[in-house]
């Protein structure tokens, strides 16, 4: 690549054909930084710069940029341009080998009732009327009568190979998870994933790293087979890494949610995913990285996966389409690594032998076809649109009542209440009014932190989330404590810890 004298040069290597412009910049952008071709402190040409130099709308390398600093590659600094991030160890800047080239029925919408409104804020439930329920008939009809009985044969435990193929390919493009077709596995969903790898790494007594707060489902999966959790805090940072070393140097699996933790939804840090892999490879565990709802990011594109940073086969990662197509579909995936395969594959060969291939079969044709990425696009507008209803309701009623935090992605958001109206009695006053509220504590090992409830806001209209902040917002008030005069009285926010 052309070069001023007063940055540092990286060639850059030629656009696959097909390959998105904005995804071939950041791939080799990131594979400089890793590979250590820019190192920390290295200085970037300037936007304009860059886009004249590689023949691309400034646009484009703008939208890169900033999808890298939020990554942690990249550092903008006052007055110097963007310079590559000093917190990367130099331990980890080396050339990496590259991955091998190998290669539900769909729910009617419900219909209106009075009791549908208190689910305005369901947490983590996505809204089934965004999904194209016409061309999905077609697309099953279609592969019905091309297929007919091949369908109903016994299928592969590890999934059907154009999936496979295809979940592989958007997942090295999309999330810069270094994987093919034979590390995949479809599964029914994330928690038969953990279900699997828990019965595998796990035992009575074995710790477990767990996120505190975190998802009660990878809970219950680990406590089924008498693991033990060891709760380690998350910050805005996310995962403590020192703390979980102080704890319990030596776990046999971490579990984590690195691009959208949750319930907080804050990102884990570069410096700490990188900490963390060192860590594993150091203790010889395994990190299991749900990436539950990485794919709805509003800030920035969606981010890579801490997956992507993996040398030694540490990392297990997992997603699920049962948010992203429709719930009742019932089928996610696993990126294994390679010496997790054929224990993973024995193990399903005595619990389901293998998914059903249908489903399989059209979910294959609708990623081929460019309907997954189109929905993708369209859902996260909505999605886009509801959190920001929701954002300016809470802004206009909820103003020293609920201290609602901006999500950068996913279905939910963080209110943190006033430590005068405890989370168990506001979920039961806004049930009082119609409203259904989660209290963060549900999601908490031992005592929570914060005093705070979750809101979804994906499942529910603009309209709908804006009635349901006034009614949760009525609720709310009348949990204030009342003054000697017997008003209620204005009640602050407590300042974040």
């Amino acid at each position: 690549m052309a070069k001023s004298d007063r940055h540092q040069e990286f060639p850059l290597a030629p656009r696959p054909a097909g390959t998105p412009l904005h995804r071939w910049l950041h791939a080799e952008l990131r594979r400089a930084i890793v590979d250590g071709r820019l190192k920390p402190g290295a200085r970037l040409p300037s936007t304009r710069s860059l886009a004249t130099q590689q023949v691309v709308a400034r646009a484009t390398v703008v939208a890169v940029f900033e999808q890298l600093q939020a990554e942690g590659y990249l550092a903008g600094r006052t007055g110097s341009g963007t310079v590559v991030a000093h917190e990367l160890p130099d331990r980890f800047l080396t050339a990496a080998k590259p991955a091998p080239a190998i290669g539900r029925v769909v729910p009617m919408p419900p219909p209106e009732d009075p009791g549908i409104r208190s689910r305005v804020f369901s947490v983590c439930e996505p809204d089934s009327g965004t999904f194209p329920l016409a061309l999905w008939t077609q697309l099953v009809a279609r592969r019905l009568r091309l297929s007919g009985a091949t369908l109903f044969d016994r299928g592969d435990a590890r999934g059907y190979r154009p999936l496979r193929e295809a979940v592989a390919a958007y997942l090295r493009t999309a999330r810069s998870v270094q994987c093919d077709a034979e590390q995949v596995v479809i599964v029914n969903g994330t928690q038969q994933a953990l279900d699997f790898i828990a019965r595998l790494t796990l035992g009575p007594d074995a710790p477990v790293w767990f996120e505190n707060p975190g998802y009660p489902g990878a809970a219950g999966a680990f406590r089924a087979v008498g693991a033990k959790l060891v709760p380690v805090p998350v910050d805005a940072q996310g995962f403590d890494v020192v703390a979980a070393i102080r704890r319990e140097p030596a776990p046999r699996l971490a579990y984590v949610t690195p691009g959208h933790q949750f319930p907080l939804g804050v990102t884990l840090s570069l410096q700490r995913q990188l900490a963390l892999l060192e860590h594993a490879n150091r203790r010889g565990f395994h990190i299991f990285e749900d990436d539950y709802d990485g794919e709805y990011r509003y800030d920035v594109r969606p981010l890579g996966a801490l997956q992507g940073h993996d040398r030694r086969g540490r990392v297990i990662y997992a997603g699920s389409f049962n948010k992203l197509v429709f719930a009742a579909l019932r089928l996610g995936y696993v990126v294994l690594p390679p010496d997790l395969v054929e224990p993973f594959l024995a193990l399903r060969d005595c619990v389901d032998r293998y998914p059903p291939t249908l489903e399989q079969a059209v979910l294959a044709d609708f990623f081929r076809e460019g309907h997954f990425e189109r929905h993708l696009r369209r859902s996260r507008n909505v999605y886009l649109e509801r959190r920001d209803a929701l954002l300016a309701a809470a802004a206009q009623h909820l103003s020293g009542l609920l201290d609602v935090q901006e999500p950068p992605a996913g279905f939910n958001l963080v209110g943190w209440l006033p430590e005068a109206i405890p989370a168990i009695r506001a979920q039961a006053r806004a049930a009082e009014h119609n409203v259904q509220v989660t209290p963060l504590s549900s999601y908490y090992i031992g005592k929570p932190v914060r005093n705070g409830l979750l809101l979804g806001y994906a499942s529910a209209k603009p309209r709908a989330i804006t009635a349901g902040v006034e009614r949760l917002a009525r609720a709310l008030a009348s949990l204030r404590p009342s003054g000697r005069d017997g008003r209620r009285t204005q009640t602050s926010i407590s300042p974040r810890r």
